[in-house]
């Protein structure tokens, strides 16, 4: 191991006399703040739709915007690692996302939530990153990626499901706000642990923030921007047949443009050119576009009938939370497992994680009916959220291997443009589309048969007929949507077993701190002159000299 992880591996940045197991804890209690805080808390929408005055369209706008702002700071976040100590991070992200978090609660402007919803994204992942990189070498003493991707994930989706339980309970026994309150005063925490348990430390001399291309990033989030807005406003304006709509796509694709000419033509942009060229990096967008459209099922239909079929509320629903969370913890472990001690090959690896995707479609099947029980979703949600865990633990490890260090992260920036970003607006807009033509296919249709000569028609009021008739409508269409995804799901594990993948490494190391560092240096004043291989070659031949 290089003295420095040696170094990195005490977590320095803590006092001394700190032991080092409250040093690991304290940064993990840190990790869960972060992910709990949130500008907008979607398990209590339809509270804040009433309080505020908004549409739900709105609120779940903002609450995208929030997953732009993670994934758009990305490319920056090791500038920001090397330029700050980890005190001072710590107490910038909890002050902003406290801040955030009080303006969420009294701002009823739909721009002030998104614009605040983005910062909040922005400095919760600055924050959760500072923390995963600071006890990294604790996870994986051999900075394993196999290792600390399947546990990084873990972490992150079993938060959203505990955040969305002590959401629901919170906006049931009290008030939506408290949930401001609660992470308001977990953040306070946070700050008066990292006054009086950090020092101001740095390994190496603080790098300089110049050079970022920030025009560039500005124009990166607004295209994203844009396209959510398309997304999530594309059916109550009626799509292109709204002066709205068009203006905004026409917008989002001249900024587009904007975009690939200033890669093309300035010195360092802020996504470089090359970071859309490595091998299989289009092939994994599209996998997480697929997983996109298979997990959509689950906000759409799974939504609409546990809601306006089964008619749960609240606590019904965010008790499904606890298959999901067993399900995330599954997915880990089988993730680090397969990776780690079985060395399974990565095409084994994403065929099961969609073949547990498209078993959840499947068995949902099998269970649209007005009468099921709720136990018996518990065994698809498991299904699901392994599935979810293991695509994205995988696949992130597989763009650290085929991917030098150099612009890995620019890389993360790319393939967060669908898995934050895009993909599950785009996703949800096509599956609820087809929901609502479904839906008005099979009312036409069953409405024909409500005649004169139908037995029916004569023992229930027309209201009661109507309702029961709409009610049909929706299970038949949903139930059809699901055979839909059963088939998606199918052509996309014979996509996933025809494509070709390299053969897994037993460890797959990022490059030392001080190497690291030399590839910053090397990105931030001029071009690249040597690849991370020649680096490594020329590092070897000094020692042999």
């Amino acid at each position: 191991m290089h003295p420095i992880d040696d170094l990195i591996r005490t977590i320095p940045a803590f006092r001394e006399g700190i032991p080092m197991k409250a040093r690991f804890c304290t940064l993990f209690f840190f990790v869960l703040v972060f992910q709990f805080s949130s500008g907008i808390y979607m398990a209590s929408a339809h509270e804040m739709v009433g309080g505020k005055a908004l549409m739900h369209g709105d609120i779940q706008m903002a609450f995208e915007a929030s997953f732009v702002g993670m994934c758009m700071i990305f490319p920056v976040l090791f500038r920001l690692k090397f330029r700050f100590t980890s005190r001072t991070i710590f107490l910038t992200v909890s002050c902003g996302l406290i801040i955030c978090n009080l303006i969420c609660m009294y701002a009823r402007s739909l721009p002030v939530l998104v614009g605040v919803c983005f910062i909040a994204g922005a400095m919760r992942m600055w924050g959760t990153f500072e923390c995963f990189s600071s006890i990294q070498l604790r996870i994986t003493p051999t900075r394993n990626f196999a290792v600390f991707f399947p546990f990084i994930y873990s972490v992150i989706f079993g938060c959203v499901q505990l955040s969305g339980l002590v959401t629901v309970y919170l906006s049931r026994f009290y008030e939506w706000q408290y949930m401001h309150i609660l992470i308001v005063g977990l953040l306070l925490v946070v700050i008066g642990l990292s006054r009086f348990m950090l020092r101001p430390f740095h390994v190496e001399k603080p790098l300089p923030l110049s050079g970022i291309d920030w025009l560039g990033g500005i124009l990166w989030c607004i295209v994203l921007l844009l396209a959510v807005f398309v997304c999530e406003y594309g059916e109550f304006y009626d799509w292109t047949d709204s002066a709205h709509i068009r203006m905004a796509l026409f917008a989002a694709l001249l900024f587009m443009l904007l975009n690939v000419y200033r890669m093309w033509n300035i010195k360092n942009p802020y996504i470089e050119p090359k970071a859309f060229a490595y091998p299989h990096v289009a092939a994994m967008l599209f996998m997480y576009m697929m997983l996109s459209l298979l997990t959509a099922t689950s906000s759409v239909l799974e939504n609409a009938f546990t809601g306006e079929i089964l008619h749960y509320d609240a606590l019904n629903g965010a008790s499904l939370n606890w298959a999901r969370l067993a399900g995330v913890v599954a997915g880990g472990l089988f993730t680090w497992q397969a990776c780690v001690r079985f060395h399974i090959s990565y095409k084994v690896i994403v065929f099961i994680g969609f073949a547990l995707l498209s078993a959840y479609q499947l068995i949902f099947y099998f269970l649209i009916s007005p009468d099921v029980n709720i136990e018996l979703f518990r065994l698809p949600l498991i299904l699901k959220s392994a599935g979810t865990v293991t695509l994205y633990a995988v696949l992130t490890v597989y763009a650290a291997q085929i991917v030098p260090f150099q612009r890995l992260f620019q890389v993360f920036c790319i393939m967060g443009f669908i898995r934050e970003g895009i993909g599950l607006p785009i996703a949800t807009a096509c599956v609820g589309r087809l929901l609502k033509i479904r839906c008005q296919a099979n009312y036409l249709s069953l409405s024909g048969e409500l005649d004169a000569q139908n037995l029916l028609t004569g023992q229930m009021s027309p209201n009661t007929l109507y309702g029961h008739l709409q009610c049909q409508s929706l299970l038949v269409s949903i139930k059809e949507i699901f055979g839909y995804a059963v088939f998606l799901g199918i052509l996309i594990l014979f996509a996933a077993l025809l494509t070709k993948y390299p053969a897994i490494r037993k460890y797959v190391r990022m490059p030392v701190f001080s190497l690291s560092r030399r590839l910053q240096e090397i990105k931030i004043f001029h071009r690249p002159r040597y690849t991370v291989e020649e680096l490594l070659k020329g590092k070897r031949k000094g020692k042999e000299e």
